[in-house]
């Protein structure tokens, strides 16, 4: 059998691509998640790859592209067995359909982040690549009966991104939400990652790696016809997404008054998933407008998952993956050009038959990988347990589970613990001492709280506490060094205030008034009057809305510097 050397190394190059991928992943998952639980999440997605690679020798090819049969392939174990790929050796295919399997299990991680045992994913994961993912990838691309159909997926927004999708779902609702994640009224709270530029830098690896996901499932570069083809996938792969960014940017906009970053990087992802079935069938107009469409429906896709059916999803995977893939493959009915050997869509004058088929090819998918998944979590459950007990889940995954103190070692992670996110109606400290100097006080949206010592122990000394944003820190600082102020105290903390939320929403959910950073600044004062102190931190504090912060006023019984021994009013000289 002769082979091509340009279109092995297009191959090969691609297989490279897409295993590249896993790194994107994993950067995408860790920021999207809270910081205690990142080396569990690095794990999981090292572990789907290396685990699904001797597997998917071992059993999974075989059962992909084995034989002729209509619904599954052969048992051939490490792949002895004889097989033709046209221009590629045996080998060469394995590594590029080794790859994209790990990318449907790696999916999975995402959705069930935070609360899974690292087992269950272990095992899950195995069957996925084993069973699960092969079988009905056998239906689309071994030859199988969705193939002698004419159902088209090019490079697997069904057979790999929906595949995986669904497995998230089913996985995402049998484990149940993260701890904090609902409150007993059903509100859902937002549970922020601690990292967007390690998710930015994993979306923007998987974009350029999706080249080689779509651009390179040509496996071949030998001819005119396929230097043509690749440049197309190439063009509608990118203009997809970079329509599908920009839709989302543009709705959350409007929907939120503010354009959501982790949302808008989940739209980039959801057009290079929606554009992966039928990026060689379509034109790049086809495309542009699957880029429309994949970017509204994702975030109402993450919304209604999260809000309506309380699918506690941290990554967004069920939409981005699931529901664009579903879509994606669907639209190859209306938008295909009828090139390529594939049917006409609905557009073009295909009629309904495509759609048809599309449809079909779909929900088939959509019920084997639902019911097969669903055995394997509850097998998988009542044997070695699919969810981590709660305090494993409050401390963190890490620590836990690998014993990972912390993956930031030298570094202070701030993290809330969600054990109840219920808050008390007095949860704001010193609210019932609340105090207004003036009418301007009781109007301005920084108040003061002040907290007396008894006459015959005041000292003559305060302490100031201030609490607010942490973009005012460098003002706050200058105002008060300007007054003459120039020993402070500042930390970095979580908090609420009575108005129990800033309007602030993350993924399209309201972020909850417990989870917002602040900084606490303390200065002590002697000769400097506390009013000169409060009015100059009003006025570089306010700007009229919620969360401008706070203004607690102490008197302090005694000041004692250690170094000489100085009290009081002389311990302050050489800080104010």
């Amino acid at each position: 059998m002769t082979y091509s050397s340009v279109d092995v190394i297009w191959t090969l190059l691609g297989a490279a691509m897409v295993f590249f991928m896993q790194a994107g992943f994993a950067m995408c998952e860790a920021g999207l998640t809270r910081a205690k639980n990142t080396g569990n999440i690095l794990m999981k997605n090292m572990m789907d790859f290396c685990i699904g690679t001797p597997v998917y020798w071992f059993l999974g090819f075989g059962l992909m592209f084995g034989g002729t049969g209509a619904f599954i392939g052969t048992f051939d174990p490490f792949v002895l067995g004889s097989y033709d790929f046209g221009s590629l050796p045996t080998w060469c295919y394995l590594i590029f359909q080794t790859v994209f399997c790990a990318t449907a299990a790696t999916i999975v991680s995402g959705s069930m982040a935070e609360r899974t045992n690292f087992k269950a994913y272990c095992l899950y994961s195995l069957i996925i690549s084993a069973i699960i993912y092969p079988i009905s990838g056998h239906w689309i691309w071994g030859g199988g009966w969705l193939s002698q159909l004419g159902f088209h997926d090019f490079a697997g927004s069904t057979a790999v991104h929906m595949v995986g999708g669904v497995c998230a779902l089913i996985g995402a609702i049998i484990l149940g939400p993260r701890i904090g994640k609902y409150s007993k009224d059903g509100k859902s709270h937002a549970i922020l990652g601690h990292n967007m530029s390690a998710m930015a830098l994993g979306v923007f690896i998987l974009w350029f790696c999706w080249f080689g996901f779509n651009g390179c499932s040509t496996v071949a570069m030998s001819t005119d016809e396929n230097l043509i083809s690749a440049s197309m996938i190439f063009v509608n792969t990118n203009l997809c997404a970079a329509v599908a960014t920009v839709t989302v940017m543009i709705f959350t906009w409007i929907r939120y008054k503010k354009p959501d970053v982790s949302m808008t990087f989940n739209g980039a992802l959801a057009g290079l998933v929606t554009i992966t079935a039928g990026c060689d069938t379509v034109s790049p107009a086809g495309s542009a407008i699957m880029g429309i469409v994949a970017g509204i429906l994702v975030v109402l896709a993450v919304e209604t998952l999260d809000v309506k059916f309380k699918v506690d999803d941290p990554v967004g995977a069920i939409s981005v993956h699931g529901v664009s893939g579903a879509v994606g493959t669907i639209m190859v009915g209306l938008f295909s050009t009828g090139q390529n050997g594939v049917g006409a869509g609905l557009f073009y004058g295909g009629g309904f038959t495509q759609l048809g088929i599309q449809i079909l090819g779909v929900l088939a998918v959509i019920a084997w990988v639902a019911v097969t998944i669903t055995v394997a979590y509850k097998i998988i459950d009542k044997t070695v347990g699919l969810r981590v007990p709660a305090q494993v889940e409050i401390d963190g995954l890490d620590i836990h589970e690998h014993g990972l103190a912390s993956a930031y070692a030298g570094f202070a992670i701030t993290d809330v613990a969600m054990a109840d996110m219920s808050v008390n109606e007095n949860t704001d400290l010193g609210e019932d001492n609340y105090v207004a100097a003036s009418e301007a006080q009781k109007n301005a949206a920084v108040p003061v709280v002040r907290e007396k010592a008894p006459a015959e122990l005041a000292s003559g000394m305060h302490k100031v506490t201030i609490v607010t944003r942490l973009s005012k820190f460098e003002d706050l600082k200058n105002a008060l060094n300007a007054l003459g102020v120039t020993g402070m105290t500042m930390t970095q903390v979580m908090g609420c205030g009575i108005q129990k939320g800033s309007g602030e929403y993350y993924r399209g959910v309201e972020v909850d008034s417990t989870l917002l950073p602040k900084i606490k600044i303390e200065v002590i004062i002697g000769k400097i009057p506390v009013e000169s102190v409060i009015a100059t931190a009003k006025k570089v504090l306010y700007t009229g809305h919620i969360g401008d912060g706070k203004i607690f006023v102490y008197d302090v019984l005694k000041v004692v510097k250690v170094r000489t021994g100085e009290e009081d009013l002389a311990a302050l000289q050489d800080v104010e």
